[in-house]
């Protein structure tokens, strides 16, 4: 039970804290890169903002509108609440939207990773995802903060590929040239296991939802 009194699922908290583990092993960085990322979903996630209630301190929103009519209004609520929670939101693809509703930066797809350098802001974290080796070296090349590798464990996201598991991913963080994140099939038993693997921090969907 947290101090404000709400129950909070152990498995919730075994990804937390392995997450805030892995982030002290990295060490400080500018910007300061959250050692947690929760990834929004319409159909996953549907109720991100009491999800964003549960999330600790510094942790980071990754919130995904897909072009949603009612994307800013969302937003706008989820900026909100990430200002008094103490999180850090970004907005996936829309560098516009993310301007709008005072974000903390931007989440790429690969297939735009390009795009990092022109649409940064000062203060903003921009990362990008990645699905390959290739990718991780590319989108940080490119000028990302940061990069999201997935799938890192066997995932139900309908477009994740097949898994790298704890090795390959350690490889590719040791190759890649900059600070990696790990997505994909990460719960509170998988989450573990990637403690040695050298990244900056995790990322999940469904293991963070309430």
């Amino acid at each position: 039970m947290s101090a404000g009194g709400t129950v909070i699922s152990s498995g919730f908290w075994t990804v937390g804290r392995t997450a805030q583990a892995i982030g002290r092993r990295a060490g400080a960085r500018k910007p300061p890169l959250p050692p947690l990322l929760f990834f929004t979903d319409p159909a996953r996630t549907p109720d991100v903002a009491a999800a964003m209630v549960r999330l600790p301190r510094g942790a980071g929103v990754v919130f995904r509108a897909f072009g949603a009519p009612d994307a800013d209004a969302k937003g706008r609520k989820l900026a909100r609440i990430a200002r008094r929670r103490g999180l850090v939101l970004l907005v996936g693809a829309d560098a516009a939207l993310a301007a709008r509703i005072g974000a903390g930066g931007v989440h790429l797809p690969e297939r735009l990773a390009a795009r990092a350098p022109a649409i940064r802001r000062p203060g903003w974290i921009v990362t990008t995802a990645a699905h390959s080796p290739l990718a991780a070296r590319r989108g940080l090349a490119l000028g990302a903060d940061a990069v999201v590798v997935s799938a890192a464990f066997p995932s139900s996201s309908p477009s994740a590929g097949a898994p790298i598991g704890p090795l390959r991913l350690a490889q590719i963080v040791r190759r890649a040239g900059g600070p990696v994140y790990a997505l994909g099939g990460i719960n509170d038993k998988t989450a573990r296991r990637l403690l040695p693997a050298g990244l900056v921090g995790l990322a999940a969907v469904e293991a963070l939802r309430t």
